[in-house]
């Protein structure tokens, strides 16, 4: 039997011509269709190829960049997510470039009109001031959002709630916003106007800076420490109470004035170790929103979870709590907080065994007396859903108003 050999030379060429026409038509492909090897992301000043030493790419590596790759923007949000992998220079610049995509930041003749529009909102009848803020899409506004606007009117029928948002002031928005408005219920969104909010207060330099492409966005989505400001700013400039869009309100807030809750409590009896900044009640130009708005613009860092938020609070509540002037309550975690993140999916679920029965029984009795409003931790439950029987369901089954999404949430 004879073996039959190619020669080693003509093995070598079909090989090479083989790997050519590969690459020739990765090349073809990159050229004339939506296929890319490698995204970079908008704006960015990356450097001539000849100046920076290019790492060797394996063919299994080229085929998985595309899916790795950073999308800078939510398609149809207002979210803005910096690049990923990049230097602080880079991401700065990044931002500086692509601000015009983030509407919220950008002046328009219906935010120039944010004052008049919040101070005659304001203007008659309103028991209470509450706002919120949205900065996500209208439409990502949901049952449990809808379920939050519910507990609020049915314990404050006669307040006022004012929507800090872009999205919401939006025929979209009215539309969800329109039942509570065919029973008297007074609830207005409305775009903000953020150089009046942020004027003759510390966020003033730091939002010209940032749009100057001075300061670091950070990889953490924007829109939740822009939130983080604008709750502070709002307060500062009308006074009033803040909540976050997944607190369920359980009582009047009434009685509460300048005050913080505190998340948990130290070892120290009476002492706290965390405050949280989901709910805020304080007068117009109190002096710690003023402090707050300060340390924000200080020690801002958008890349570190709940430092520009519960963090940041926190720290400067500690600082000046002894300090003449700055006079604000700490309300117990049972107040706003009842339950930690980490164990919000029990009151989500509903008794399986007499055990479990008597533990509900006895904590339904406990946030009667002593919870304003719970805090349901969105980040965490926002996959969950209320089960019949549970503490949630047995809570919202009181608090709401048109009760048709209560076990959807």
């Amino acid at each position: 039997m004879i073996n039959f050999r190619q020669p080693t030379s003509f093995r070598f060429s079909l090989f090479t011509i083989i790997l050519l026409t590969f690459f020739s038509l990765l090349l073809f492909l990159s050229a004339f269709s939506n296929f890319s090897l490698i995204h970079f992301p908008v704006g960015l000043n990356i450097l001539p190829e000849s100046s920076v030493r290019q790492p060797r790419l394996h063919f299994p590596i080229l085929l998985s960049i595309e899916k790795e790759t950073h999308v800078p923007l939510i398609k149809g949000s207002d979210h803005f997510l910096s690049p990923l992998n990049v230097s602080q220079e880079e991401r700065m610049l990044w931002f500086k470039e692509n601000q015009f995509r983030f509407k919220i930041i950008q002046d328009s003749p219906i935010s120039k009109r944010f004052s008049l529009r919040a101070r005659k909102f304001f203007g008659v009848g309103c028991e209470l001031r509450f706002f919120m803020t949205w900065i996500s899409p209208a439409k990502a506004f949901g049952h449990r959002e809808f379920l939050s606007l519910e507990s609020l009117f049915k314990a404050h029928d006669k307040a006022c709630l004012l929507i800090v948002s872009q999205s919401m002031d939006s025929r979209h928005g009215k539309l969800i916003l329109r039942p509570f408005r065919e029973m008297d219920f007074r609830v207005l969104a409305v775009t903000p106007d953020l150089p009046f909010l942020f004027r003759n207060t510390p966020a003033e330099t730091w939002f010209d800076d940032l749009k100057g492409g001075k300061i670091d966005p950070g990889e953490i989505p924007f829109a939740q420490n822009l939130s983080n400001l604008l709750r502070l700013s709002v307060l500062y400039k009308f006074g009033g109470i803040y909540l976050d869009t997944d607190v369920i309100v359980m009582k009047k807030f009434s009685n509460l004035r300048n005050s913080i809750g505190a998340q948990t409590m130290s070892l120290e009896p009476g002492q706290w170790s965390r405050l949280n900044n989901a709910m805020l009640i304080f007068d117009e130009n109190h002096p710690l929103l003023l402090e707050f708005i300060g340390e924000f613009a200080l020690t801002f860092n958008g890349n570190r979870w709940g430092h520009n938020g519960p963090y940041l609070v926190s720290r400067v509540a500690s600082r000046v709590h002894d300090r003449p002037g700055f006079n604000f309550t700490v309300l117990p975690p049972m107040a706003f907080y009842p339950v930690d993140w980490i164990k919000i999916g029990g009151f989500f679920q509903r008794p399986k065994n007499p055990r479990f029965s008597k533990w509900v029984s006895a904590k339904l009795r406990q946030l009667q007396q002593e919870t304003y409003a719970i805090h349901l931790w969105n980040r965490e439950s926002r996959k969950l859903r209320i089960e019949k029987g549970s503490i949630l369901g047995h809570i919202i089954s009181k608090c709401c108003i048109f009760c048709k999404h209560v076990y959807a949430s």
